[in-house]
């Protein structure tokens, strides 16, 4: 594969959302995103009123991550295997109806964790699919520009999500927003059954022979194993994250340590995508392609310093107005800082040719909320040690320390490209 010459200006959003098949990708994502943090708050607030365990509302915040972990290559391997328009829409359609079960009022704690579970194994095919698709569908500039724009779309719908949570809570019960959040599947189910074009199998169009489901897996996981620029990236990718987002965890306990309630959480866990949300679009408009990748290591700082600026603050001086204030702030500055993924992420795709797109996008995704999972447990318990306050600040300055040595192996495979196997050829993906 042969590296890609560097655009002389950013692709517009004009540009990107000329292309058909993005619009149903983009905006059934923004549905669906925002759903899933209605439910998943909703689901946190009501096991920590219940049991008042930080731990067990870390384990209900990290549940929609565990499948990833436990099994996320072996289910994204179904976006090589199985067309993945196909994939999409009955990841989408399973998630409708089971959250509209575990909206049923008085449903008992354990089935609705459970149903949770199930809900989060649609997840590793689904993010899959939809990232080799939009490789598939976009290409170059267009690509990375599509890439920051899906990744606003993120942050937007966090945040809209983790406020209307606040809000909705607050004011209702959580069986409201978990029929939301199946609306709103239902919705993406359709819309992306409506615009999507079929296309057959990646292995099937290739022309390769049928094999095993755990062949594919493995072969995902060879492919980043045997190259050191691939697993450079996802390392970088992985310990940033682990550092950078453990605290969500624990942000209801950590809420109620400053004082405040269900619709101050809303306003916590919005500060950071919001963060994202700008620093994404100062860095896709702003800056230059050829930029972009020198800022990967100031920006990493500077998502993982607040942190534990705004731990030790609000450890020291208690709960209160300024305190809360001050948290905030640092939360939004640490989401600017959080922008550092969208250069990776181009970096990653030019890597790796189309024909592995959805097997290695598996492990990087699998990682990436496993790891997430992992850090919000470890937080939980912290949580029952220390104050919620400094977990925060020790996942900040722990954070600064453990993400130097991938760093470094990201700097030192710069201009390294992934080799594809001799079966498949040449690519130019």
């Amino acid at each position: 594969m042969e590296p890609q010459a560097v655009p002389s200006r950013p692709a517009t959003y004009r540009e990107v959302f000329a292309v058909r098949e993005f619009r149903p990708l983009f905006g059934s994502f923004l549905l669906s995103t925002a759903g899933d943090e209605l439910a998943r708050v909703a689901l946190t607030v009501l096991v920590y009123q219940r049991t008042e365990s930080p731990l067990l509302a870390a384990l209900t915040f990290a549940i929609g991550h565990l499948p990833w972990l436990l099994g996320g290559p072996l289910l994204s391997a179904f976006a090589d295997r199985l067309p993945r328009h196909r994939v999409l829409i009955s990841t989408d359609a399973a998630r409708a109806v089971l959250l509209a079960v575990m909206a049923i009022p008085g449903t008992p704690l354990p089935v609705l964790l459970g149903l949770l579970l199930l809900v989060s194994v649609c997840s590793p095919p689904f993010e899959s699919a939809r990232s080799a698709l939009m490789a598939d569908v976009l290409e170059g500039e267009r690509y990375i520009v599509a890439s920051s724009l899906t990744n606003l779309t993120l942050q937007l719908a966090q945040v809209v999500g983790f406020l209307a949570a606040g809000a909705l809570v607050a004011a209702l019960d959580p069986s409201a927003a978990l029929l939301i959040d199946a609306v709103t599947f239902a919705v993406s189910a359709i819309w992306l059954s409506i615009g999507l074009q079929r296309r057959p199998a990646p292995v099937v169009a290739a022309g390769e022979s049928p094999r095993s489901l755990w062949q594919d897996t493995r072969e995902g996981l060879r492919f980043i194993g045997r190259s050191p620029r691939l697993l450079a990236i996802v390392l970088l990718l992985w310990v940033g994250t682990l550092f950078g987002y453990a605290w969500e965890g624990i942000a209801t306990p950590l809420t109620d340590e400053l004082g405040r309630g269900a619709t101050a959480l809303g306003v916590l866990l919005a500060a950071n995508p919001l963060g994202v949300t700008i620093g994404g679009v100062l860095l896709v408009r702003l800056i230059r392609p050829d930029v972009r990748e020198r800022l990967m290591a100031p920006l990493i700082v500077l998502s993982l310093l607040p942190l534990l600026v705004g731990g030790l603050v609000v450890a020291t001086a208690g709960p209160g107005e300024v305190s809360f204030g001050v948290l905030v702030g640092l939360l939004f500055l640490s989401g600017l800082g959080a922008s550092w993924v969208l250069p990776l992420n181009y970096s990653f795709v030019q890597a790796v040719p189309s024909a592995y797109r959805g097997r290695a996008f598996g492990v990087a995704v699998s990682g990436l909320y496993g790891v997430q999972g992992l850090g919000a447990l470890a937080a939980g318990f912290a949580a029952e040690g220390v104050s919620p306050s400094l977990v925060v600040a020790l996942c900040g300055g722990v954070g600064l320390l453990a993400v130097l040595p991938p760093l470094l192996g990201y700097r030192r495979t710069q201009g390294h490209m992934a080799a594809p196997t001799a079966a498949e050829g040449p690519s130019t993906a």
